[in-house]
Formats: structure tokens, C-alpha cells, sequence
């Protein structure tokens, strides 16, 4: 009889450690499937971004492309507008030096004018001389200095020369 007794509390024991194994065994499962799903959705976060960073990789080399492909076209212009540039300086020194001959011939006239006065019977009067500067007043709708602005001198010849 005490070995019955002994058996049944062994039996007891041993399904009560039992059930705490099963017990363990539902919490565990209950841990694994939450691990299970966190996994699915890290999984899926990296293939996201994955395919960010694919996408990432094609824009910045398309950048890249496009970058190059400006580059290129701003060094073509570049040299463009520096090829103007010097033609553009080259014609101004060409007008500079045609500007310096215009003074020049300007000079020669107004000397040859001044001469002529001095020897004309009349003397120096500004009325009498037969070459004299003017200054055309004009309209007022060109600019001071440009070409054939109304306030740059002119030189005028009466004609009896």
C-alpha cells in the first residue's frame, strides 16, 4: 500500500513537472512565433531597402552621367565664349586704333583750320574763320560719347574752302 502511495505521489510529481514543461513549451512557442513574424518583418525592411539602394545606385550614377554630360557642354561653351571673347577684344583694339587715328586726323584738321584762320584777312574771329569746331546739339536721343552723339564736337569747313 505505502508503495501505491509512494507510486501516486511520483506519478503526481511527475505530471505536475510535466505540465511546468508544457507550460514552458506554450510560452515558448508563443516567444518563437514572435520572433517569427519580427523576422518576417525584418526581412521584408531589408529587401525595402535593398531595393532603395538599388534605386539610389541608379539615380546617383544617372547624376553622375548627367554631371559629366553638363560638364562637357559648359567646357564646349566655355570655349565658345572665350573664342568670342577674343574676337571681341580684337576688334576693340581695332577700334581703339581706328578711334586713335580719328583723333589724330581730328587734330590735323582742326590744326589746318586753326592755320587757316590765322592767315585769313580777317583775323581770328570766331565768325570769320572759314574751318571751325561746332557742336551739335542735335535731338537729345543719342547717349554722350557715342558714335554720332549730338554733344561730340564736329568739325565744320565753310564753303568757300
Amino acid at each position: 500500500m505505502s508503495a501505491l502511495i509512494q507510486r501516486g505521489r511520483l506519478i503526481k510529481e511527475v505530471n505536475k513537472q510535466l505540465q511546468g514543461h508544457l507550460l514552458e513549451i506554450r510560452e515558448l512557442k508563443v516567444i518563437n512565433q514572435r520572433l517569427q513574424e519580427e523576422n518576417v518583418e525584418l526581412r521584408d525592411l531589408c529587401c525595402f531597402l535593398d531595393d532603395d539602394r538599388l534605386k539610389v545606385k541608379k539615380l546617383a550614377r544617372e547624376w553622375q552621367l548627367f554631371g559629366h554630360h553638363a560638364a562637357k557642354v559648359m567646357r564646349e561653351d566655355l570655349g565658345g565664349y572665350l573664342k568670342k571673347l577674343a574676337d571681341l577684344e580684337r576688334m576693340q583694339d581695332g577700334l581703339v586704333k581706328e578711334n586713335i587715328d580719328l583723333k589724330e586726323l581730328c587734330l590735323v584738321l582742326e590744326e589746318e583750320c586753326v592755320s587757316r584762320s590765322d592767315s585769313s584777312p580777317g583775323g581770328s574771329s570766331e565768325l570769320n574763320l572759314p574751318c571751325m569746331v561746332v557742336r551739335d546739339l542735335g535731338d537729345g536721343s543719342s547717349s554722350t560719347g557715342s558714335v554720332g552723339s549730338p554733344d561730340q564736337l564736329h568739325l565744320v569747313c565753310s564753303p568757300d574752302d
